[in-house]
C-alpha cells in the first residue's frame, strides 16, 4: 500500500536559563511546508552524545525517506579548524554536536536531504567545503545579506539552467529573503552551485551524485517572509524523494500538483 513520505526535521535546542527548563524548538514553517508538499514531517530532537548515539541515528535514518536540516545560529568554525570570529553567534553545543553526527549518517546512507540556512552550510562543510565567516569582511563588495531592522530583507538570485532551482522559479525575476552573515566559500566536491546572489554569494547548491538527492538553500523558503513560489522547493524535494524511493521499489504517494486560480 502506498504511503506518504516520512521526512525528518532536526530541531534547535535551548538550554536551561534562569530556571527555565531546556527545550527543543522548530519553527512551524518547516513542518507546515512539508505537509503542504505532500509529506509527513517527523521531528527529531538532539539526542545526547553517548555510546548509543550511533545506533539511535542508524535506526532513525533507516526509518526516514528524507530529511530537512533546519536553520539557526552559526556553526562553530573551531570544529573545522578555523579561528572563532567575533560576529559568530554559536548554535547550542548539544545541537551542533548532534547535527554533525546526523549529517554524517545521512551522507553515509545517501538519505535525501534538504539543508536550509545553517543546514546548507553544515551539508557543505560536512562534505569537504568551507565557509566565509563574515560576509562584510570576507566579501566587502557584496550586497547586504542581513538587515537587523528588516527581517524580510530580500535580494535577487540567479539560477543555474536545468537545476531544481530553475524548475521552481523558471525565468522569473527571482528575489529571496536574506538573513545571514556567513556563506559558502569553497563548494564541497560533488556539489554544484545552482543559485547565486548577483554579487556572487552562494544561495543554493545541489548534489551531482545521481545516487544522492541533496539540495541546500541559504535563504529560507519556510519563513513568513518567503514568497508563494518558495513552497515549490519543498514540493520538488518531496517529489524527488518519491521518485528516488520508487526506483528502489518503495511505494510512496505522488506529490499532488498545486491548484492555481
Amino acid at each position: 500500500m502506498s504511503r506518504k513520505p516520512l521526512i525528518g526535521i532536526n530541531t534547535d535546542y535551548r538550554n536551561t536559563q534562569k530556571g527555565t527548563p531546556a527545550l527543543s524548538v522548530v519553527f512551524a514553517g518547516y513542518y507546515d511546508s512539508l505537509l503542504a508538499a505532500g509529506a509527513l514531517p517527523i521531528v527529531i530532537p538532539p539526542y545526547h552524545d553517548d555510546k548509543y548515539l550511533d545506533a539511535h541515528l542508524e535506526q532513525i535514518v533507516s526509518m526516514l525517506d528524507g530529511i530537512v536540516m533546519v536553520g539557526g545560529g552559526d556553526l562553530d568554525p573551531r570544529r573545522d579548524g578555523y579561528v572563532l570570529h567575533s560576529s559568530v553567534k554559536l548554535l547550542d553545543e548539544r545541537r551542533e554536536t548532534f547535527d554533525r553526527f546526523l549529517i554524517e549518517k545521512v551522507a553515509e546512507h545517501r538519505l535525501p536531504v534538504f539543508g536550509i540556512g545553517t543546514g546548507m552550510q553544515l551539508l557543505n562543510v560536512s562534505q569537504g567545503g568551507t565557509l566565509h565567516l563574515h560576509i562584510p569582511e570576507d566579501l566587502p563588495k557584496a550586497l547586504p545579506h542581513r538587515d537587523a531592522m528588516d527581517p524580510a530583507h530580500r535580494h535577487g538570485m540567479v539560477v543555474e539552467p536545468g537545476s531544481l532551482m530553475e524548475r521552481v522559479y523558471g525565468e522569473n525575476d527571482i528575489r529571496v529573503n536574506s538573513m545571514h552573515h556567513m556563506a559558502i566559500d569553497d563548494v564541497a566536491p560533488g556539489f554544484l552551485v545552482t543559485g547565486r546572489c548577483p554579487d556572487g554569494v552562494v544561495e543554493a547548491i545541489e548534489s551531482l551524485d545521481e545516487d544522492w538527492f541533496a539540495v541546500g538553500t541559504q535563504f529560507h523558503p519556510e519563513s513568513p517572509s518567503a514568497t508563494a513560489l518558495d513552497i515549490g522547493i519543498f514540493r520538488e524535494f518531496v517529489r524527488g524523494v518519491v521518485k528516488l524511493h520508487r526506483k528502489k521499489g518503495r511505494h510512496l504517494l505522488e506529490v499532488e500538483e498545486p491548484a492555481f486560480v
